[in-house]
C-alpha cells in the first residue's frame, strides 16, 4: 500500500525564511519537523541523510520518502530509489562518540602551531 504524501511547496521570494516559519507540509517528516523540503539542494540534501535521521517510525520513514518524491518531481530532482528501504533505516552508530571525537580532533588542530614549510 503506498503512502499519500503530505508535501506541498513553499516559497517565499525575496525573505529568508526560518525554518521555525515553514509549515508542517514543507517537512519530509512532517511530525517532526525534520528534513525541510524547501528546493532542489534540501530534498537532495534529505535523500543523503535519510538514514541519519532518529527517533521515527517506519511508518514515519514511508511519508518521508512519498514527500521526498512529491518535492523531488516538483523540483526536478531524479531519484533513482523507488522504497525508503533503499535509502536505509539504521541511524549511524555511535554518532554521538563520533561527534564527540570529531570536536575535540578540531580543538587539538586549532591549538597547533603552524610551521611554514618550503621557504628558505
Amino acid at each position: 500500500m503506498a503512502t499519500q504524501a503530505t508535501w506541498e511547496p513553499h516559497e517565499k521570494y525575496g525573505n529568508l525564511t526560518k525554518q521555525s516559519d515553514l509549515p508542517d507540509a514543507v517537512f519530509a517528516f512532517p511530525a517532526q519537523r525534520k528534513e525541510p523540503l524547501t528546493d532542489a539542494a534540501h530534498v537532495r540534501g534529505a535523500v543523503a541523510r535519510f538514514d541519519q535521521v532518529t527517533g521515527v517510525s517506519d511508518a514515519d520513514r514511508a511519508l518521508a520518502f512519498a514527500n521526498i518524491q512529491t518535492a523531488a518531481r516538483y523540483y526536478g530532482v531524479d531519484l533513482s530509489e523507488t522504497n525508503w528501504h533503499q535509502l536505509g533505516i539504521h541511524p549511524q552508530q555511535n554518532r554521538k562518540a563520533a561527534a564527540a571525537k570529531a570536536a575535540a580532533t578540531r580543538r587539538a588542530h586549532a591549538r597547533k602551531p603552524t610551521t611554514e614549510t618550503g621557504s628558505r
